[in-house]
């Protein structure tokens, strides 16, 4: 598994997303969290930011979608061009559709799932997604403490993901810091997003760099 390091511009400052998106030229991702302000309790940024972010970055973006109706707004992110689109299996009411519309118009596709969500009844889906997401915190706001409990989950996924080909990238998003990398990559996930622990120091670049030789990348 090809470890992949993915900071969090929610973390970051709102005002200037460019300088921050080029304060990481080491990231294989910038991940950018939508929120609505409904299905969580947040409001952050929508496809008019992502839109010109793409313009001002050439690392791809990893749009993780917060929102209600994600059947309805996933489709249009990847279209913009965004490198990966996320959608909640805890939102989605036409998960597959919705699923191969992303990869229909260029983009991988991800499902999320929040922590109390298992992740057995989403074994099915797992021949519609490139990468599976699980949240190791409640989905909405930054700087949270990670969930030790979900690490039993992280074990589970890569075990299903093994048992239907290995294709899958296993991403975790929520807590993600020096601390607690470590653990996830022996749990099995290969993709890490990470907020404050890049935006929060005085050098990203060097932190993108030392999360990914904890993760054993």
């Amino acid at each position: 598994m090809a470890v992949q390091i993915s900071p969090s511009i929610l973390s970051a400052d709102f005002a200037r997303l460019a300088e921050a998106a080029a304060a990481v030229p080491n990231a294989d991702w910038l991940h950018v969290d939508v929120m609505d302000n409904h299905f969580v309790p947040n409001l952050t940024l929508g496809l008019p930011v992502v839109e010109s972010l793409l313009k001002a970055t050439s690392t791809p973006l990893d749009c993780h979608l917060m929102i209600e109706d994600p059947d309805r707004w996933a489709p249009a992110y990847a279209e913009a061009g965004a490198g990966s689109v996320t959608i909640h299996a805890e939102a989605a009411k036409a998960a597959v559709r919705t699923l191969r519309q992303i990869r229909g118009a260029g983009a991988r596709a991800g499902l999320a799932l929040n922590p109390a969500t298992p992740v057995e009844p989403y074994e099915d889906l797992l021949g519609e997604v490139d990468m599976l997401l699980l949240m190791t915190v409640d989905p909405g706001f930054g700087g949270q403490k990670f969930l030790d409990l979900v690490l039993p989950k992280i074990r589970r996924a890569r075990e299903l993901i093994g048992r239907h080909g290995g294709q899958v990238w296993l991403q975790v998003d929520g807590g993600i810091a020096v601390g607690t990398i470590e653990r996830c990559a022996e749990a099995g996930a290969d993709v890490f997003v990470a907020g404050n622990a890049v935006y929060g120091t005085d050098d990203p670049a060097g932190a993108v760099d030392a999360l990914r030789a904890l993760a054993g990348g």
